[in-house]
């Protein structure tokens, strides 16, 4: 640096100084201001976030509407019932992606579990969102033979895109993409016996029990060789039906939770019987998702290969 023939150098050091100072108190000056609401009759002030929060929703839960379309988005938009989507029995598509519908903002608290029970929680109205798909459900013919009815290809794919991406916004747990007759055995069957569940489970979205670790428990036994109904009441209570009897007795509500858990994990035979083969899928369950934390995200590449090719788009009408 040249001296100034009038300034010494050493002269010159508190002026930078003094100047630097000043540049940095300006430039406080421009930082944005702290964001203040104000309210009625108070102002709140907007400048510190706390980290001990997370997300309302913690859980997914599928429903059928045992209705035709017409009638299911008039229940759901009129009624003191609602979800916080629907899927149509042939959803609409723009662009080759589904279009499903969005009755209740995700921020909203939608009518759709009633009451209802899951590992520890309660009224899970406060912290789910709600999947209803059109579907006719079952019919039971004189004898009491019933027929379940087969959810559509367009529908499947509109349920694992949209499925995927709340799982990944909300971080929910597998084992928490539920079925409204999981947390409600004793009134609900839906979303019933033909929903892919395993399918689905495949690329990512929802629980499901390793093969290996099922044969490991079942141990040569017949799948459906008798079980301990007080083992299984317990492992069923550990995995997360909560009201499931411990009494050792196959009484109703024991049943019919059973052919929930069935409905879910063994759909071939969903009686409700306390066997073999379901013991061991609950011990293979409470040993996969109960001893630790299971990553909740899903896999792009697992859902390209399962033949849902777009999945970052999906595209929600407001009703």
């Amino acid at each position: 640096m040249q001296r100034h023939p009038f300034f010494p150098y050493s002269a010159m050091i508190p002026k930078v100084m003094a100047t630097a100072v000043l540049a940095v108190m300006l430039s406080g000056c421009t930082t944005s201001p702290v964001k203040t609401e104000e309210r009625k009759g108070y102002y709140v002030e907007h400048a510190f976030n706390a980290i001990g929060q997370n997300d309302r929703v913690r859980f997914l839960v599928m429903h059928y509407t045992a209705l035709d379309d017409s009638r299911s988005l008039k229940t759901l938009t009129q009624d003191q019932v609602s979800a916080h989507y629907l899927i149509p029995q042939e959803p609409k598509s723009i662009k080759g992606e589904p279009v499903v519908l969005q009755l209740v903002d995700e921020s909203r608290r939608a009518w759709h579990a009633g009451i209802s029970n899951w590992n520890g929680r309660s009224n899970l109205n406060d912290t789910s969102i709600g999947i209803e798909i059109v579907n006719p459900g079952y019919t039971d013919d004189m004898l009491g033979d019933r027929t379940w009815y087969p959810y559509n290809e367009k529908q499947i794919a509109a349920v694992a895109l949209l499925a995927k991406d709340i799982i990944d916004r909300y971080q929910i747990a597998p084992d928490n993409v539920v079925g409204h007759s999981d947390i409600a055995p004793l009134r609900k069957q839906d979303p019933g016996k033909l929903f892919p569940w395993a399918r689905l489970a495949a690329i990512g979205i929802g629980a499901w029990p390793d093969q290996s670790t099922v044969s490991k428990y079942l141990a040569g036994r017949s799948p459906y060789a008798p079980g301990d109904i007080s083992v299984i009441q317990a492992l069923l209570k550990q995995y997360g039906y909560d009201q499931i009897p411990q009494n050792g007795i196959l009484d109703d509500s024991t049943r019919k939770t059973i052919a929930a858990f069935q409905m879910h994990f063994r759909s071939a035979d969903i009686r409700g019987n306390a066997d073999a083969e379901t013991e061991a899928i609950a011990r293979a369950l409470n040993e996969k998702y109960r001893s630790s934390a299971a990553p909740a995200t899903t896999d792009r590449k697992k859902l390209m290969l399962a033949g849902v090719n777009k999945v970052d788009k999906i595209r929600f009408i407001a009703d």
